[in-house]
């Protein structure tokens, strides 16, 4: 009994997230290149780069004035914005599709919207729509076009909350219902000129699903685009869930998933915050996504007039040469082993014959893996077709417990990053996963 409460608890994760959830046809048809796309590039761009300072929360939290808060408009240029340029980086940087802020909790919309009294065309001088552009351009990129949407509206006159501490008012129905009037034609708005792949709401912990008529949006929205995907930030309404920052421990129990996270510590642009991940750290932190099935959604934050800055761009070219030479481990793959066969991040092809280890350091002599029961037809370095040897130890004929499957790897076949080495199958992955013979008990 023992024995079988021990097993259940390693495996109970990995079983309880593929029944817990019913197969729902239509959806898996609909979510699959959100699931074979694994990296996705974020970008939060606003009057807050002008400044250097924290986007929208700035006011609200009282750190600055709302009325100096929105004379960053002034300074909001984008003399330098090539859209075109933009979407190139991001498709060689090895992403399948972008988000961009259309609208951040301050209320200044980067597309040319009819609705409210903030946006760039007639407040900035950048005197143009931002989103159209890119839009297009991402499109000619054959890449995904995903449009974050801020559900609160801290600037706008009939939204109740406008700072941390201060509200405009609380109870008033027919102000509350100008405001959804106001949100759902601004979404009309993106989804009739855009037709987004994916939209990606915020905010959504200030009100209920009634109050924001979550479910009336969502039927707005695939009214205008049927296949289009939702994030989870719409209680209870979206599609797949968004943890935020921190790396999953343990999968997440959401089938479909996506990590977003800044390349520093901040989602604007922020002058003083030099604090960027290395390229290696963030490369690991996108393996561990896909090795648990998810995405990464990677932040940029451009600056006002435009540019990326270099040490984002540095960081998404040495993403684009890892991607690029390791692109049959990650595109379309499955979520990898559980723990306990490799001391490292795995993934698997789709039809489960080919097992792609990430080798994170430098070995101190062979990599190891446990409990596979398959036979090995080759072992090879994934990039540049290396053929491995391996050898097997530990195996005993009466037992039906499979050896340790030990793997060399030549030191001047490592790469800088994150080294990945393919083994091709005999049939489906199978793995042991009961206990090992006893010998003797006391």
């Amino acid at each position: 009994m023992k024995k079988l409460l021990a097993w259940l608890l390693i495996c109970l994760p990995f079983i309880s997230n593929a029944q817990s959830q019913e197969p729902d046809p239509e959806k898996e048809k609909k979510m699959q290149w959100f699931k074979d796309a694994k990296l996705g590039i974020f970008i939060h761009w606003g009057i807050y780069a002008v400044n250097g300072i924290d986007e929208s929360w700035s006011f609200f939290n009282g750190y600055i004035s709302h009325e100096d808060y929105l004379k960053q408009l002034d300074g909001f240029t984008a003399e330098n914005y090539n859209p075109a340029s933009w979407a190139e980086l991001i498709g060689q940087s090895g992403a399948k599709y972008a988000v961009i802020t259309s609208k951040h909790h301050d209320g200044v919309a980067l597309w040319e919207t009819k609705l409210g009294n903030l946006n760039v065309v007639e407040n900035t001088p950048a005197k143009r729509d931002l989103i159209a552009p890119f839009v297009k351009a991402l499109r000619k990129e054959k890449l995904k076009v995903g449009l974050y949407y801020s559900l609160p509206d801290w600037s706008f006159e009939n939204y109740p909350q406008f700072t941390r501490n201060k509200k405009r008012y609380e109870n008033d129905p027919a102000r509350w219902n100008k405001f959804l009037d106001y949100y759902h034609g601004q979404l009309k708005e993106l989804t009739t000129n855009f037709k987004p792949d994916l939209m990606w709401f915020d905010g959504d912990w200030e009100h209920g699903a009634e109050a924001w008529k979550a479910k009336e949006t969502r039927e707005l929205l695939l009214s205008a685009q049927p296949n289009v995907i939702i994030n989870s930030r719409l209680r209870g309404y979206g599609d797949y869930a968004t943890p935020e920052q921190g790396v999953p421990v343990t999968r997440p129990e959401s089938k479909y998933w996506e990590l977003c996270m800044t390349m520093n510590d901040s989602w604007g642009y922020q002058h003083n915050d030099n604090n960027y991940k290395t390229p290696n750290q963030i490369i690991r932190i996108f393996i561990d996504c896909i090795a648990m099935g998810g995405n990464l959604l990677l932040d940029i934050g451009p600056k006002a007039d435009g540019s990326i800055p270099e040490e984002q761009v540095t960081i998404l070219r040495e993403l684009g040469r890892w991607t690029r030479k390791h692109q049959e481990a990650i595109y379309g793959t499955k979520a990898g082993l559980p723990p306990g066969h490799f001391f490292g991040p795995t993934t698997l092809s789709k039809d489960l014959q080919t097992l792609y280890l990430f080798v994170e350091h430098k070995p101190n002599g062979p990599i190891l893996i446990k409990g596979l029961k398959n036979k090995i037809n080759r072992i090879r370095i994934v990039g540049n077709g290396t053929k491995l040897s391996h050898k097997i130890v530990g195996k005993q004929y009466w037992s039906s417990v499979p050896g340790l499957l030990y793997i060399d790897i030549p030191e001047d076949q490592l790469d800088e990053q994150v080294t990945v080495i393919a083994l091709q199958l005999k049939g489906k992955v199978d793995l042991y996963r009961e206990d090992g013979q006893v010998i003797e008990s006391n």
